[in-house]
């Protein structure tokens, strides 16, 4: 029962924090990692004896799945050569040095477990960069960067980690295993991440209640990855490619399924994140007992390779930065150095390496100096970054594209309104509609129109378009008020006798569909 009510503390704790970075301007990430730096220090608490072995599966597929839902397959044809830098050669630069560096420093590791750490320090976690990045309104094309990054380093990160352990616990390893299991492993997920997308596709398409489909799509993940990864197969690239694929066929009628599943599935994100950091703290508060002799000279070694991890990306970045720039592709990132400086800086540790770390078995050699190591990484690079990348953004001006990325929504926004007026123009010939009828749509089209890039200045608009975006801001004010009014009157009818709760609940659902419609 203690157990139980650690784990119903850190959700808690964590949905508190969402609340105070809120209002304190601070990304949760940051304020989350300080939660497991809070309980590693709290006596008194019970210990969570998760097995090593559960760790990635409980954790990684939820996270994987929620993040690669914000992209897209062409997103990867247009950013291929950033992805490559960063997800494939950075993430093997990192382990490399991470290990040598660990190899010289830590007494009494082997080489195998030298590289285990590299490959637990070495992928940058995306939901983190996303959640501190993305309300800088940085350019649009280094968030997407950092969220592909973010999904395809795990992938790599992982098969050399689970590679490194096995030589470690085992005592034998071979480069050549290694190459022939990450050649199997990458086309083989991808595979079964296609087929399980198809057939999760399939089957969502034959359930009509949102609640059921978002389970579904909470089931998904977790079949993809333990499937995988009992086929030997890359379990985070078979998350990733349902993902892609569920999101690539969606069907543009399921409305409530895109409103139900988003906030779903960022609830799942937020939770599962909490849970973690609180597990690392309450193992970190075991491991820091037991090394209490001996905690300056391991945050002496543990500070060297957060050196090594920050000092190795920034030097990458710069050099990618150079390379990416003589592509001439328009949608390159980095295309200075001062967009990889900040792209360096937003190289934040995370979730996979807290599952990573968990994940070191027991039997392992040093482990506890492993684990705060790893955790002494994690805190650097999101804590200190958190606190910090607003400053350096503006300092830098990686902040000039806000202009061009209005005009593309702006673009996409008038394709949707010739769109629905072609339709308007077939469905009138057909049936023959009443004129005040198509004028009336027409007249919705235009406030539509409007209303999706209503975001931008009035002054960067002639005064027709200006008074136009007035109107519709007005409209929808009012009409807020209207529906909150509406909400307030059937809450108080459930309280009346005889209240029927379900009938109470089914008209305020579509209330809320209204209101979620004017935002």
């Amino acid at each position: 029962m203690a157990e139980l009510m650690v784990i119903i503390g850190l959700m808690l704790a964590t949905v508190l924090l969402v609340g105070v970075g809120e209002r304190v301007r601070l990304p949760y990430p940051v304020l989350v990692t300080l939660l497991g730096i809070a309980v590693a220090l709290v006596p008194g608490l019970p210990v969570l004896v998760v097995p090593p072995e559960l760790i990635l599966p409980l954790f990684l597929p939820p996270l994987l799945y929620a993040t690669a839902q914000r992209t897209s397959w062409s997103m990867f044809k247009v950013r291929w050569r950033s992805i490559l830098l960063l997800a494939l050669v950075l993430v093997l630069i990192t382990i490399a040095a991470v290990a040598f560096t660990a190899w010289l420093l830590v007494p009494g590791i082997t080489l195998a477990a030298a590289v285990a750490l590299g490959a637990l320090a070495a992928p940058p976690d995306p939901v983190a960069a996303e959640a501190v990045a993305g309300p800088l309104r940085m350019p649009r094309r280094l968030v997407a960067v950092l969220q592909s990054e973010g999904l395809f380093n795990d992938a790599v990160a992982l098969v050399v980690y689970q590679l490194a352990v096995a030589a470690a616990v085992t005592g034998s390893y071979s480069p050549w295993t290694g190459l022939l299991r990450f050649a199997y492993a990458a086309p083989a997920a991808v595979a079964l991440g296609l087929a399980l997308g198809w057939l999760a596709r399939w089957t969502l398409a034959r359930i009509a209640e949102p609640t059921a489909r978002s389970g579904l799509t909470l089931v998904i993940p977790f079949a993809a990855y333990l499937i995988a990864e009992e086929l030997h197969a890359s379990g985070v690239l078979a998350v990733v490619t349902v993902a892609l694929y569920i999101g690539h066929t969606v069907e543009e009628s399921d409305v409530h399924g895109r409103l139900s599943g988003g906030a779903f599935w960022e609830v799942v994100e937020l939770l599962v994140t909490g849970v973690a950091f609180g597990l690392i703290g309450l193992e970190l508060r075991e491991v820091l007992a037991a090394n209490e002799g001996r905690l300056w000279e391991i945050a002496g070694r543990a500070a060297l390779v957060c050196v090594v991890v920050i000092v190795v990306r920034t030097l990458w970045l710069g050099a990618g930065a150079w390379l990416i720039g003589r592509s001439g592709d328009p949608e390159r990132a980095p295309r200075n150095w001062r967009e990889g400086l900040v792209l360096s800086w937003c190289g934040m540790r995370g979730l996979a390496t807290l599952a990573l770390a968990l994940a070191i078995p027991p039997e392992f050699p040093a482990r506890s100096e492993l684990l705060l190591i790893a955790f002494a990484v994690i805190v650097v690079t999101m804590v200190l970054p958190g606190l910090t990348l607003p400053a350096l953004v503006k300092l830098l001006g990686v902040q000039a594209e806000s202009d061009a990325e209005q005009a593309a929504d702006e673009a996409l926004a008038k394709r949707a309104h010739k769109a629905g007026l072609r339709r308007l123009k077939d469905l009138d010939a057909v049936r023959d509609l009443p004129e005040d009828m198509i004028e009336k749509i027409q007249a919705k089209q235009k406030g539509l129109l409007a209303a999706l890039y209503a975001d931008r200045e009035p002054e960067n608009h002639e005064e027709e378009q200006a008074q136009r975006i007035r109107t519709v801001q007005l409209f929808r004010e009012i009409h807020t008020e209207v529906l909150a009014a509406a909400r307030r009157e059937i809450l108080a009818a459930r309280t009346e006798p005889g209240a029927d709760p379900q009938a109470v609940d089914r008209v305020l659902r579509r209330l809320d569909l209204r209101s979620a419609q004017l935002h």
